[in-house]
């Protein structure tokens, strides 16, 4: 699916930043069939990346829309999921730091010390929670925090060049 997507969606946003404006002129550049261009442009127009204008030709009485891709938009949006996966990773990472946990040895549950003492340190199946060493997840937030701040400024940094 991912390599249809590629095949469809990347060419059409290349044709927009191209300055190619209507749907036909995307699909002869493409050479993409007009129906899944016009989905396309629709699913674009959605996530709010791409938007078009409508006018009338006057001997003709159809409507021809022109395209513009929005790549502030996506930029935006991009910084704005990046930062709300640092959000997310860093209040992880807290709660993990912060915190003792305790697992089924059968895998059932993962509980922190308050959860598991009002369990009574026993799992649902019966059996006894055990202690778990969380710095190895610890370290891998970490590492996933710093891996998400260096694409972000990476990203940020290309479109400075």
């Amino acid at each position: 699916m991912q390599e249809t997507v590629e095949k469809t969606i990347i060419p059409i946003i290349n044709a927009l930043m191209d300055g190619i404006e209507t749907d036909e002129e995307i699909a002869a550049k493409t050479e993409i069939k007009l129906n899944i261009v016009r989905k396309i442009l629709y699913k674009l127009y959605d996530l709010k990346i791409a938007n078009y204008k409508r006018s009338k030709d006057p001997e003709t009485q159809w409507y021809t829309y022109s395209w513009k891709f929005d790549e502030e938009e996506l930029v935006r949006q991009i910084n704005e999921e990046c930062e709300k996966e640092l959000n997310e990773l860093n209040a992880t990472l807290e709660n993990e730091e912060n915190n003792m946990f305790f697992v089924c040895p059968q895998g059932h549950v993962r509980y922190n010390f308050d959860t598991a003492s009002d369990e009574e340190f026993l799992c649902v199946c019966g059996e006894e929670l055990v202690f778990q060493d969380n710095s190895d997840m610890i370290e891998g937030i970490k590492q996933s925090i710093k891996l998400t701040k260096s694409d972000l400024d990476s990203f940020n940094e290309s479109l400075q060049k």
